[in-house]
């Protein structure tokens, strides 16, 4: 059994961490940490976990002594640190936050206004998206956990741009997202009388998930890729809708592009292209760690619409970075994190 551990247990992702670890068949939830609720227990903070998880909130040193693997559900710039500290322990180390998401300093400088504290961590650390990178992951000791949009942005685009049958110029990113992807600390716009029975675009062109959205999307294609991301938010809790818009090259029959989707995704436990004439929807992917894929061609405009869905707390957080874990410690992938959908 492994022993893993969470520091910032108590956000949104962290807690969805703690919960998905407690079934988990080889791991032993070992130690959490919270800075606001420091010596108290998880289930006073979170009552759904009663009698479940009672573990008293500790310090982020408690929590890397006492695991083999430690998780950060940190804000940006809060866990180079930590992750220095991990491999100082021989522990490994998965963050959820953007510290190690970004190849370029410079890139992370301008996007997040920090700096990396630890060059020679970031040239060891791999950013984990399993169905793109897996064989990146396997053996290493830092993982960067993606962000939800970049995650359903490239399970959505990777066959067609990895066969190159679409232009790599122009691609709209039209996003949306429920209110948990602004994170527990209530702000004016995620304010229940603002959000509620609201959807407004925000960020237009300069979310900060831009840069690994266009750097994910480049390695896969192998050229340089350029978006104009617009990302909105949805009066619901969970859940990402990406509906994407690319150029099919001339030459590109549309009935083929279903095929390569099909076939790029049939061995994938958690990406499923759905049949022809049945639509995406958030609800269908809630509370599991699963990406719906649906395409469709506008052969008046010769362009190729996808739409990808995902749980932005699971598949966009928590259970992807258990999926990483997986592959870090030779679990079957699937471990922990083969939930089913709730059918409604």
């Amino acid at each position: 059994m492994a022993k893993a551990g969470v520091i910032g247990a108590t956000g949104y992702a962290g807690v969805e961490l703690v919960r998905l670890l407690l079934r988990h068949p080889h791991v032993n939830v070992a130690a959490i940490s919270s800075v606001s609720f420091e010596g108290q227990p998880l289930s006073e903070i979170y009552p759904s976990l009663y009698n479940i998880c009672d573990i008293i909130c500790g310090s982020a040193d408690e929590v890397i002594d006492a695991c083999d693997v430690v998780f950060a559900a940190l804000p940006h710039g809060l866990s180079q640190d930590t992750a220095a500290a991990c491999v100082k322990a021989g522990k490994k180390f998965i963050d959820l936050g953007a510290d190690f998401r970004l190849d370029s300093p410079d890139d992370y400088r301008e996007w997040y206004k920090c700096e990396y504290k630890y060059p020679e961590l970031h040239d060891v650390a791999v950013y984990g998206i399993p169905e793109l990178f897996r064989g990146d992951i396997v053996g290493k000791t830092i993982v960067g956990n993606p962000g939800c949009y970049p995650t359903s942005v490239a399970l959505g685009l990777m066959p067609a741009l990895k066969a190159g049958v679409v232009k790599t110029d122009g691609i709209v990113i039209d996003a949306k997202s429920g209110v948990t992807g602004a994170g527990r600390k209530p702000t004016k716009s995620t304010h229940f009388p603002e959000c509620n029975e609201a959807f407004s675009a925000y960020k237009a062109a300069t979310h900060r998930h831009t840069p690994e959205i266009e750097q994910t999307l480049s390695k896969v294609a192998g050229e340089q890729v350029t978006v104009t991301f617009v990302p909105h938010l949805m009066p619901i809790n969970r859940g990402i809708l990406s509906t994407m818009y690319l150029k099919l090259k001339p030459e590109v029959k549309a009935e083929s592009v279903r095929a390569l989707y099909e076939d790029m995704y049939k061995d994938e436990a958690f990406v499923r292209v759905m049949p022809r004439g049945v639509g995406v929807d958030v609800k269908n992917v809630r509370c599991s760690n699963y990406c719906d894929i649906q395409i469709y061609t506008d052969e008046h405009t010769r362009l190729l619409i996808v739409t990808s869905v995902i749980d932005n707390m699971i598949k966009g957080a928590a259970g992807q970075a258990i999926q990483n874990m997986n592959l870090l410690f030779g679990f079957c992938e699937t471990d922990g994190i083969d939930m089913i959908p709730p059918a409604f």
